[in-house]
C-alpha cells in the first residue's frame, strides 16, 4: 500500500540496518496488505492510565507505531520530573513516541495543580531533541489577550522550529482566526463540521477524535474525503479496556465503512501526522524506517505483524515486549476527610424556591452545560436530589488540605453511592460525585489511602483501582487494569449511572478551560466568562 503515491501493488520489501533498502514490484498476487503502521496523532498516555512501556505492549499490537503524545497530565502533578519519567520509560517501548513540552501547567490559575511550568521550563524542554512540538495550547484566552507569558512559550516554539498544538472548543470566526494567526497549527477539540471548516479556513489542521470520552468522528468524518490533506486521527484519552479492543486501526475501519476512499483515510490516519510534525517514522519509501503493519483486508485492518525499524514487534494480537517493572513517582499531600467537609449550607431563608446552577454533563462530550435547577433543601443544607438527578460533586485538592469545593451535576444517573478519582483534568485533583455526603466522603478517603485511584462506594461497601504512578497510572499491564477498570465500571452502572464511560466523564468535570461549567478545587467556574461563578442562582 504505497499510500505516499496512491498505488497498490504486488512486491517485496528488502530491509537493511532498520531500513527500507529498496521495494521490488512483482505480478504475483497476495493475500497479505502492507501498509504504513497507524499513527495516534494526539493522545495523552496518562489517560489509559497505563506507562508508556505497557500502552505500547498493547497499542502494537493494533497496529500502532507511533503517537504523538502530550505529557501534561502528569506534568501538572509532577512537573518536569514527569516529563523526564515519561520519556524514561518510553526508551524501549519500541512503539515511536513523540512527546511534546506542555504549554499550559496549569491550565488556568482558577486551579492548585501540583507543579508550574513556565517559559524557561518550557524552553529546556524545547531545546531537547527528544521533544517534538508545543502541547496544546488550551490557553486560548490567553492567546486572544496576547498574555506575555503565553507569547513567549509560542515564541519560544517558533524559535526551536516546532509545531504548536491548538486547543479551542467552539472558537470561531474572528476568535478562531486570531488564534491561528499567532502560529498554532491543530486543533483536536472540534465537534461540528462548522467550527472545524471554520478553522481550516484560517489555515488550521484538524486532527478527528474518538476516544473513550470526546467522541467526535460521527460529526466530522466527512472531512476525511473533503480535506484528506488537512485531517489526523486521534483518541486524546483511550480507557485501557477500549484499548484492549483496538485502537486508530478501529477508526480506519469506520472511515472505509462510511465509504470514504481507502488512500484518503490511510492518509490522514497514517501520513498527514509524520509529514506535519517532521516525525521519523517510515511511510513505506525506499531509505525509509522500516515502519509498517501487515494486515488480513482492507475493510476491517485486522493487523497480522507490526513492525518497527524493521523489527517484528507485534503479531497475532501480541506485542514481543517482555514484562518490566516500574519505578513510582507520585505528589500527594492530604489528610482524609469528614463528610460534614462536603456539607453545603442553603442560602438564607432556605426557602421553597431556591434554585442553584447545575454542570449538565453531555455524554461523548467534553463540553458540559449551565443550566437552573430548584434546589433540594434539608435541614438547612442543599443536597443530592436523587429523584431528578442532580448530584453533588465534589473537587478535592491533593496537594494540601484544604476544604472541598462543591456543587451541583446532571446526567450520572447514580441512584445510590458515590464514584472517585484522582484523573481529573488537568491539576488531577480528587473529583468525586454521590448522592450523600457519606459515600462521598468514604470514596475519597478511599484514594487518600492509596494515594490516588478510582473508587466506587455504595454504602459500607467499597472498591478501588489503584494508580500509584502520580496517582494517573499503574504499573501493571493493559490486560491486568483493563479487568480492574471494567470490573468497577460495571458497579458504577449497577448503581444507575447510564453514561458510556462514566469515570472518563467524571475525569472532565474539573477541566475549566472546556466550557460551559465546571468545578475546580477552588470553586464553581463559568467557562463562557472564565471566571469563578456562584452556586445560588440569583434571576
Amino acid at each position: 500500500m504505497d499510500v505516499v503515491n496512491r498505488r497498490i501493488f504486488g512486491g517485496s520489501i528488502i530491509i537493511d540496518h532498520g531500513k527500507i533498502k529498496a521495494i521490488l514490484p512483482d505480478d504475483k498476487k497476495y493475500s497479505t496488505f502492507i501498509l504504513p503502521g497507524f499513527m495516534d496523532a494526539h493522545i495523552h498516555i496518562e489517560s489509559s492510565m497505563l506507562t508508556p512501556y505497557e500502552f505500547a505492549r498493547t497499542a502494537l499490537a493494533h497496529g500502532t507505531v507511533a503517537t504523538v503524545s502530550d505529557p501534561h497530565e502528569i506534568a501538572n502533578v509532577n512537573g518536569l520530573e514527569g516529563v523526564f519519567y515519561m520519556l524514561e520509560n518510553a526508551k524501549d517501548a519500541k512503539l515511536k513516541f513523540h512527546f511534546g513540552a506542555p504549554s499550559c501547567v496549569p491550565a488556568t490559575s482558577f486551579e492548585t495543580a501540583g507543579a508550574v511550568l513556565n517559559a524557561d521550563a518550557v524552553e529546556e524542554l524545547l531545546k531537547r531533541k527528544d521533544i517534538w512540538y508545543l502541547s496544546e495550547m488550551m490557553n486560548y484566552p490567553g492567546v486572544l489577550f496576547s498574555d506575555p507569558e503565553v507569547m513567549k512559550k509560542i515564541s519560544l516554539a517558533k524559535k526551536y522550529h516546532k509545531p504548536v498544538d491548538g486547543h479551542a472548543p467552539g472558537l470561531r470566526g474572528a476568535d478562531a482566526e486570531k488564534y491561528i494567526k499567532a502560529g498554532i497549527t491543530t486543533d483536536h477539540e472540534c465537534f461540528t463540521k462548522e467550527e472545524a471548516l471554520d478553522k481550516i479556513k484560517s489555515g488550521m489542521k484538524i486532527i478527528i477524535r474518538e476516544g473513550s470520552a470526546a467522541k467526535n468522528f460521527e460529526a466530522l468524518h466527512e472531512l476525511i474525503s473533503e480535506y484528506p490533506g488537512l485531517c489526523m486521527l486521534c483518541s486524546d484519552d483511550k480507557h485501557p479496556d477500549d484499548l484492549l479492543l483496538g485502537h486508530i486501526n478501529q477508526l480506519a475501519a469506520r472511515a472505509v465503512a462510511k465509504g470514504h476512499d481507502l488512500m484518503n483515510v490511510l492518509q490522514c490516519a497514517c501520513v498527514n501526522p509524520v509529514k506535519h510534525y517532521g516525525l521519523p517514522v517510515g511511510l513505506l519509501q525506499p531509505n525509509d524506517p522500516a515502519d509498517f503493519i501487515a494486515v488480513k483486508d482492507l475493510k476491517e485492518f485486522e493487523v497480522l505483524q507490526t513492525y518497527v525499524n524493521g523489527e517484528l514487534v507485534a503479531e497475532s494480537g501480541r506485542s514481543f515486549l517482555k514484562e518490566k517493572i516500574h519505578p513510582v513517582i507520585n505528589n500527594f499531600n492530604v489528610e482524609k476527610k469528614s463528610a460534614d467537609d462536603f456539607k453545603i449550607k442553603a442560602t438564607a431563608p432556605a426557602a421553597i424556591g431556591t434554585q442553584i446552577k447545575v454542570i449538565e454533563a453531555l455524554d461523548g462530550q467534553l463540553i458540559t452545560n449551565e443550566i437552573i435547577s430548584a434546589c433540594k433543601i434539608e435541614n438547612g443544607f442543599a443536597v443530592s436530589d436523587v429523584e431528578n438527578d442532580i448530584l453533588k460533586l465534589a473537587v478535592v485538592n491533593r496537594y494540601s488540605n484544604k476544604k472541598p469545593a462543591v456543587a451541583f451535576i446532571k446526567n450520572f444517573g447514580l441512584k445510590a453511592g458515590a464514584i472517585a478519582s484522582t484523573v481529573a483534568h488537568d491539576s488531577h485533583n480528587i473529583i468525586a460525585v454521590g448522592v450523600s455526603d457519606q459515600e462521598i466522603c468514604r470514596a475519597v478517603n478511599l484514594l487518600i489511602e492509596s494515594k490516588g485511584g478510582l473508587s466506587v462506594v455504595n454504602g459500607n461497601e467499597g472498591s478501588s483501582l489503584a494508580l500509584p504512578i502520580a496517582g494517573l497510572m499503574s504499573d501493571k499491564s493493559c490486560s491486568e487494569i483493563g479487568a480492574l477498570y471494567s470490573s468497577l465500571d460495571k458497579k458504577v452502572k449497577q448503581l444507575g449511572c447510564k453514561l458510556r464511560s462514566p469515570f472518563m466523564t467524571l475525569s472532565f468535570m474539573a477541566l475549566l478551560v472546556i466550557p460551559d461549567l465546571k468545578l475546580s478545587d477552588k470553586g464553581l467556574f463559568s467557562g463562557k466568562e472564565f471566571k469563578f461563578t456562584g452556586l445560588f442562582y440569583k434571576s
